[in-house]
């Protein structure tokens, strides 16, 4: 149900989007230190969500779909609010885009699937991807402002969170294209049609 805890805490987690990119907008070392907390807070939630789902055995459809798609807001929401911001250094806007079409393209194929009764379960690889991702977004967030609010000058900050970012783009091909490559065979396997030609 909705009023589940591990899905409250999913909701709570798109909830606390507007604020993030609100404090982000401040253009402030306090705005960018709250932002890092408020964004510590939802990450947390992405972890409990699922551990108290397991736990207590509330487990359901409803949750699994809504935890995928309240991480992919998450950082696409706050990619696009850095990149209008322009604090992606070491040309990791370009490390942004790449994410951005995986995972477009990931949750299309994810829409079709499900239109076909068919099932894209998440890999250990993408679980990967979602983490470093999410360090690399906590890092531009606080940027260097927030390291210095916090006495830790010393911390290139934003230039960690963009080599973090590229980083990040090695699993989220790596998953991007192992979704695909079972998403076609899993199509060629329903459609015999298709597989025959295929063969022939």
């Amino acid at each position: 149900m909705l009023t589940d805890l591990p899905n409250v805490l999913t909701l709570l987690r798109i909830a606390a989007i507007p604020v993030l990119v609100a404090l982000l907008a401040l253009h402030s070392a306090l705005g960018n230190v709250a932002a890092c907390v408020v964004y510590t807070a939802a990450c947390i939630t992405d972890y409990l969500d699922g551990a108290l789902a397991r736990r207590w055995q509330m487990l359901s459809e409803l949750g699994r779909m809504m935890d995928p798609i309240a991480d992919k807001l998450l950082v696409g929401a706050l990619l696009l609010a850095l990149a209008g911001l322009t604090v992606l250094p070491v040309f990791s806007l370009y490390a942004a885009i790449i994410i951005m079409l995986r995972e477009i393209l990931v949750s299309g194929l994810r829409e079709y699937m499900a239109s076909q009764r068919e099932t894209l379960p998440s890999t250990r690889l993408a679980k990967w991807k979602t983490g470093i991702q999410m360090v690399a977004i906590g890092f531009l967030i606080g940027g260097d402002k927030a390291a210095a609010a916090l006495h830790l000058s010393f911390l290139p900050a934003t230039l960690i969170g963009g080599i973090l970012l590229w980083i990040s783009v090695i699993p989220t091909v790596l998953s991007g294209w192992g979704y695909l490559t079972i998403g076609f065979s899993r199509m060629m396997a329903s459609d015999p049609r298709k597989s025959s030609k295929i063969v022939s």
